[in-house]
């Protein structure tokens, strides 16, 4: 009686410890997804990325055009010489995201010449992976990331894996960062996307949000 008194009691402890840890770690996210939301690094780099969101037919989303406005601000600032648009396109797409930015960027004053558009990939790990290749090849090693704050950190760890120095200067205006709600909404989606992709190496296909990476 007593061999099974033990033995359940050890496994609820087990339980407890094991759901207790899963908590701190989930917790510990969150807190750092917050955390680097709220950082707004603007140290001069060779490049800056813009991550894509949708476009419609060349005309990019409000979620992708306040990246793209944020991403011009930094070029007059002379973070960098170059801005890099990314993303690839769905079937049936006349535009890839990146072309859909770079689009916008000249339409908006950004000189052809200081822009680089790499229309690949249809999540963020592939899409960085793209653009570490390009960057490599031009003899360029670091970039600033600019996409929405809650997407900082995944994106950053993402583009540091594919072999970028980089850090981020998120958007903080925009439809995705209105409302607490949708500011809570966001940072436990990309939570669960990064501990997914930290486990896995692979995009998180299944979270929802803007991007899917």
């Amino acid at each position: 009686m007593s061999t099974g008194v033990t033995r359940g009691a050890w496994v609820r402890r087990a339980l407890f410890g094991s759901v207790l840890i899963a908590l701190l770690v989930l917790g510990g996210t969150m807190v750092r997804v917050w955390q680097v939301a709220r950082v707004d690094d603007r140290t001069p780099a060779d490049v800056i990325v813009v991550l894509g969101a949708a476009q419609y037919n060349g005309k990019p989303s409000a979620i992708f055009e306040a990246r793209l406005a944020k991403a011009k601000r930094l070029y007059e600032e002379g973070v960098a010489k170059t801005i890099v648009t990314t993303g690839g396109k769905k079937a049936g797409d006349n535009f890839t995201e990146a072309d859909a930015g770079a689009l916008w960027l000249k339409r908006n004053g950004v000189p052809a010449d200081a822009m680089l558009a790499v229309g690949e990939g249809s999540d963020t790990l592939r899409s960085l992976q793209a653009v570490a290749n390009e960057v490599h090849r031009l003899g360029l090693k670091t970039a600033v990331l600019v996409s929405d704050p809650w997407h900082g950190l995944r994106a950053r760890a993402m583009a540091e894996d594919a072999g970028l120095e980089a850090w981020t200067s998120p958007v903080h205006s925009g439809p995705i960062v209105q409302t607490r709600e949708i500011q809570f909404r966001y940072i436990w989606r990309e939570t669960r996307a990064l501990l997914f992709y930290r486990l896995t190496k692979t995009p998180a296909t299944d979270f929802g949000g803007t991007d899917v990476g």
